[in-house]
């Protein structure tokens, strides 16, 4: 079992800041992905704003979501510290 994705903010060049509920947050690049199948459709940038939580992983308002697998394996992360963050190793 993967920690939920709780919060999620779309950034610049195709990165999402991700927080799990393991106390756990990272950055997820998704642009190395965006030439293979239906994520072609999000290098539009005002669809790929469109990330939100949905259940335990993320979703775009058209349908396409990942794996929280996937997302928990490819995010690099971080442990969240009362407002700091440090970067895990």
């Amino acid at each position: 079992m993967y920690p939920s994705v709780t919060k999620v903010e779309p950034q610049d060049n195709y990165r999402i800041y991700i927080e799990f509920d393991n106390n756990e947050c990272g950055v997820l690049n998704m642009e190395p992905y965006l030439n293979f199948g239906v994520f072609s459709r999000l290098r539009d940038v005002s669809v790929f704003s469109n990330v939100r939580v949905s259940f335990d992983t993320l979703e775009w308002g058209n349908g396409i979501d990942l794996d929280p697998q996937f997302v928990y394996e490819k995010c690099v992360k971080e442990m969240r510290i009362t407002n700091q963050t440090t970067r895990m190793r």
